[in-house]
């Protein structure tokens, strides 16, 4: 059993867990995908579902142990994601999956990468309390995302991979709340 300190929340902390509250909820995400240096693009749409998750929660625990964190160290907050995407134009399925995101200190831990089904890490800032970027590196490919809250139903995404410093995808996404 896991002995619970209580640790003050740093600054970037605090903000993490608004912004992952805020976020909670089901949303619809447009997404077009730019393929570089080509240019060819592709087009989905995807139901996200976004739960924030408590210090202490099941999912936590099970990240921080996937993640080899001792057991006096508790990951501040988080989130689950599921996800079930399509193509817009043919309308067939391209994936459907969920991942959880875990915070501690400027680093969001995660249970899977966007392009590998192991663990990896993110560093997080903020450039205001309503945009969260985050770089993640592994598989020597870099991945930089900034998802931006605009209202209360309102989300954009960017996200640009590069490797070996040359860009090969960016991905850019409008997300509408829908409950």
């Amino acid at each position: 059993m896991r002995s619970q300190l209580h640790i003050s929340l740093t600054s970037e902390e605090s903000l993490i867990a608004a912004f992952f509250r805020e976020s909670e909820g089901k949303w619809r995400s447009e997404r077009r995908y730019y393929t570089l240096p080509e240019g060819e693009t592709k087009e989905m749409v995807s139901i996200i579902t976004i739960r924030f998750l408590e210090r202490g929660s099941e999912e936590l625990d099970e990240l921080a142990q996937l993640h080899g964190l001792s057991d006096e160290v508790f990951l501040t907050c988080g989130a689950k994601v599921s996800w079930e995407s399509k193509d817009s134009v043919t309308e067939r399925k391209q994936s459907k999956g969920s991942t959880v995101f875990g915070a501690l200190g400027k680093i969001l831990y995660r249970d899977r990468g966007f392009a590998t089904p192991k663990p990896v890490t993110a560093e997080y800032y903020f450039t205001n309390p309503k945009t969260l970027c985050l770089r993640t590196e592994y598989n020597g490919s870099v991945f930089e995302e900034e998802l931006k809250l605009i209202g209360t139903n309102y989300r954009t995404r960017q996200s640009i991979i590069s490797r070996a410093g040359e860009q090969l995808m960016i991905g850019q996404y409008l997300e509408k709340r829908i409950q």
